[in-house]
């Protein structure tokens, strides 16, 4: 999907977060609940991440400049790790009002008409975070994934708020909704403390997972003739972007154009095995004792060594 679409996606869900928020609003405002003010909070805060992705995604797709010459997609990360702060301080948020709630209990009235608003909201978060989800890991992108399982953890909050309703109006225990709205309040900061730790792995460049390096192992061993090997293998993710580096050594007989050719051979069957890959290949001879040394992997070289 293009960059234009990519944004379109995020913008649908700014207006789904304006629409969930009026829905919720109201339920509140009818029932009283803190539990549905839990949930309209959590949707203010989509609100607030959906148009940080918005301005995340324009400047990730920016081309690279003088100052920026690796690209500016690390933004992604940035931004999906504030979605995450501001998930927790929703959470962390709705568990203190319920606190304060469960020790003054307060009637709840019209509950059937506040759980139907808060029901017409889920359902366009569930279809619209299930798209962003989609279009996230097919396009590589961590803010649209980010932003599609924030909607879905939002719809479940909502199923467990209107479920805990319905039990209080059966039950007439009014002190089940800040009970409630406590436990979505601590799921929620559980949701925001993983898109934390995954934001914080992307902007320390976390490795490729072990499948996607394995693979770029056996490509880089299918590629290379007898009498060549290689080591120093690293790889990183930027955004949608990766990038993998490596030091091959070759024959010190070899002429230029010889190692120019292998390195490009093996360039094109890796990035036909991981399409999207950036390459970068450092030619050494095999035969200089310090082309193993010269590379700040060693002290966790031998494993690799091993599988090479």
């Amino acid at each position: 999907m293009s960059p234009a679409g990519l944004r379109g996606l995020v913008l649908l869900s700014v207006l789904a977060a304006v629409a969930t928020i009026g829905l919720k609003a109201t339920a509140y405002l009818l029932t009283g609940s803190v539990g549905l003010l839990s949930d309209a909070l959590e949707s203010g805060v989509n609100l607030f991440a959906a148009i940080a992705a918005y301005f995340s995604l324009r400047y990730a797709h920016r081309p690279a400049d003088a100052t920026h010459t690796y690209g500016h997609e690390k933004i992604e990360f940035f931004s999906s790790g504030l979605e995450g702060v501001l998930i927790v301080l929703a959470g962390a948020g709705t568990a203190w009002i319920a606190i304060a709630r469960l020790i003054d209990p307060v009637e709840i009235k019209s509950l059937g008409l506040g759980a139907s608003l808060s029901l017409s909201a889920s359902v366009i978060n569930l279809v619209l975070g299930l798209v962003l989800i989609r279009e996230g890991r097919r396009n590589n992108s961590i803010v649209l994934e980010a932003n599609g399982k924030h909607l879905l953890a939002d719809v479940w909050t909502s199923v467990a708020v209107i479920a805990g309703l319905v039990i209080v109006w059966v039950s007439g225990l009014y002190v089940l909704d800040p009970i409630i709205a406590i436990l979505v309040g601590t799921q929620i900061v559980f949701t925001g403390f993983g898109l934390i730790r995954r934001s914080f792995d992307g902007l320390m460049d976390h490795a490729l997972s072990s499948e996607q390096q394995e693979k770029l192992r056996a490509t880089i061993r299918a590629n290379t003739p007898p009498g060549t090997t290689f080591h120093a293998l690293r790889t990183r993710q930027a955004g949608a972007r990766t990038f993998g580096d490596f030091h091959m050594l070759v024959p010190g007989s070899s002429t230029v154009r010889e190692a120019h050719d292998l390195g490009m051979r093996v360039e094109l069957a890796i990035q036909q095995a991981l399409p999207g890959i950036e390459v970068t290949i450092h030619i050494e001879p095999i035969e200089d004792l310090a082309s193993w040394e010269d590379n700040s992997l060693k002290g966790i070289e031998p494993e690799a060594r091993s599988k090479e």
